[in-house]
């Protein structure tokens, strides 16, 4: 046990405060692992360890919340399933617009610039229940479909895994569909919607159809799909239109949005399954220390006059002793008991990271 703490937790994880460590951190963390090469089989006791260093910190209320409760073990050693096998750069996007024809330009910017999936992008129409130009919203609220033995050909569904929802408009985007508009009117098309539960049959304004005025197929659209993505020297495996999703999402991620606001981008039912589709994007940030001591003294000192009191006079003030070591400890019995007997022997025990934890932990594993 000591030697899987000492290689495999305290590099990553042994510096850090506690309370510091994220369900971001510990994806992170997984993720190395696995692209280094771990078996799984470890991988997961290293995890399992993880989790119980944090979980007797929970327990003896060190810290509120065990971030580890947020991650599917399962899925992870999968290899992460959601993670995209390839994701565009921005060059790859942009030799994708050269080579796709003008009347179906913005279909890509859908997908590279607002993170739509491809029947969301088929399906927009035009007209406040999608477009809403004056408030730069988006609102994604249907899927185009095709089933004729069904629904007698096209159909309006609701988006996938209910993710339907209204998000920011792109201005580039925005200027990009009104332009398109301009040059190609909606065509209106007979079908059926089953957005709000019940069949109905009505005109929808589409924004994109072939040059024979219908919706895409699926037939329809893989044919021109595969040509414009070999001129473009995308892969034929993963080279998708779902890739422009990718793209979306991971240059929000590498442009420090906040992982709820990606979350609300794309749509996610939670944030655990935005966390860990995009586990490899995530920047690690430099931990700040200090932040609320510092901040407290800096306001002391300001409202001080001027010569008055001695270093270490002021209650926000450290002693000396606590200025030359800064971290703070307490005694606790050996075994994390509820009482300390008489003549009990005790341990310092430094809150900022796990490795002070140890000696404890082994005696709580032991012992279970």
């Amino acid at each position: 046990m000591q030697s899987n703490l000492r290689c495999h937790l305290y590099p990553e994880f042994g510096s850090r405060r506690l309370i510091t460590i994220t369900l971001i951190n510990v994806l992170e963390w997984l993720s190395t692992e696995l692209a280094a090469g771990t078996p799984k089989t470890s991988v997961k006791l290293y995890f399992e360890l993880l989790d119980a260093v944090i979980s007797a910190a929970v327990t003896d209320k060190v810290i509120p919340a065990n971030p580890c409760d947020g991650v599917k073990l399962s899925q992870i050693l999968r290899g992460l399933s959601r993670a995209p096998k390839w994701v565009p750069t921005e060059r790859e996007v942009l030799a994708l617009l050269e080579v796709v024809p003008d009347r179906y330009r913005a279909i890509i910017w859908l997908g590279a610039g607002q993170g739509c999936r491809l029947g969301e992008a088929l399906g927009m129409e035009h007209g406040p229940r999608c477009l809403d130009s004056q408030d730069q919203q988006l609102h994604v609220v249907q899927q185009l479909r095709y089933s004729p033995a069904e629904y007698e050909g096209f159909y309006l569904a609701p988006p996938k895994a209910g993710s339907a929802g209204t998000i920011d408009l792109d201005p580039v985007v925005a200027g990009i569909l009104a332009e398109h508009v301009h040059q190609f009117p909606p065509v209106d098309t007979d079908l059926i919607d089953i957005t709000s539960g019940d069949p109905v049959h009505r005109s929808a304004p589409l924004l994109f159809t072939t040059s024979h005025g219908n919706p895409f197929t699926d037939r329809t659209w893989s044919r021109e799909w595969a040509k414009w993505r070999t001129a473009a020297g995308w892969p034929a495996e993963h080279g998708t239109y779902h890739a422009l999703r990718h793209f979306f999402a991971t240059t929000l991620i590498t442009n420090h949005a906040e992982p709820q606001d990606v979350q609300r981008m794309l749509r996610h039912k939670t944030l655990r399954i935005t966390l860990e589709t995009y586990v490899h994007w995530w920047p690690k940030r430099e931990r700040r220390r200090g932040i609320v001591g510092t901040a407290l003294q800096t306001a002391a000192a300001a409202s001080r006059p001027a010569g008055s009191g001695a270093p270490g006079s002021s209650p926000l003030e450290a002693p000396a002793e606590a200025r030359s070591n800064p971290v703070c400890t307490r005694s606790v019995p050996d075994d994390l008991g509820h009482e300390k007997s008489p003549g009990h022997r005790a341990f310092r025990v430094e809150t900022r990271g796990l490795e002070p934890l140890t000696p404890a932990l082994q005696r709580r594993c032991s012992a279970s």
